[in-house]
């Protein structure tokens, strides 16, 4: 354990110090971007090392594990995000217990998200996930359709719209997945003109590509390899 609290430990306060070299070469201010620790297939045990060293924002992808750690960890105050693909019939089990949804994809899942937040009498936060490339295998909804979402998501109480969110197609050199963060902050700031909101969160940017998607405006970046290494098994 000793040495697994020594890596995390290291590793994690490496990802900061690059973080905020990229904030800063991006002439960015300090604290503009937060960094979330993708703890997905890893353990409830690294979770609570890296709560204890003081990092409190971590990232899950798959409902029965995220809430299986919630469980294991229900007295630390971490700020837990959802940011896998989430089908309309899991909606109920997930809204109200993440400080963000980062996948809203749909009218219907939006729907049940708010349905499921207004029965327990809370606003659950949420992103919507833009598929900027088009691509077959990717949850998100497309340009076309995000100012129809954006309208419907407005009438409901128990939502609160905060951001967008895009996996671009990967590429082995980071510049590659430039044009896709660029793009999805020029959507952000035409959504926000089109309905007079604020968008504030940008979420973008992971191990290989988040010093490109910071200068291209991200306020959140996901970083889950560097951190915790490679996935177990």
């Amino acid at each position: 354990m000793e040495n697994r609290e020594k890596e995390l430990i290291e590793n994690i306060s490496a990802v900061n110090s690059d973080v905020a070299d990229a904030v800063a070469r991006a002439g960015r201010k300090p604290g503009e971007v937060a960094l979330m620790a993708v703890s997905k297939f890893h353990t409830a045990s690294d979770v609570e090392i890296l709560y204890r060293a003081g990092h409190r924002s971590f990232g899950e992808s798959y409902m029965q594990e995220a809430l299986a750690k919630q469980e294991a960890l229900a007295g630390l105050d971490i700020d837990w995000h959802y940011i896998g693909g989430l089908q309309s019939k899991k909606a109920k089990y997930v809204s109200g217990r993440f400080c963000a949804i980062h996948s809203v994809d749909s009218a219907k899942l939006a729907n049940l998200l708010n349905k499921k937040a207004n029965s327990l009498g809370v606003v659950q936060n949420i992103l919507i996930q833009i598929n900027t490339a088009g691509e077959e295998q990717k949850s998100g909804v497309s340009e076309e359709q995000l100012p129809a979402l954006i309208e419907e998501i407005s009438d409901y109480e128990n939502l609160k719209l905060t951001g967008l969110m895009a996996l671009p197609p990967f590429f082995g050199d980071a510049e590659g997945a430039r044009p896709y963060f660029a793009r999805l902050r020029m959507l952000s700031e035409g959504m926000e003109k089109l309905f007079g909101i604020k968008l504030p969160e940008l979420s973008m940017g992971m191990t290989g590509d988040f010093r490109v998607a910071i200068e291209e405006g991200s306020t959140m970046v996901r970083v889950g390899t560097r951190i915790f290494g490679q996935r177990p098994g």
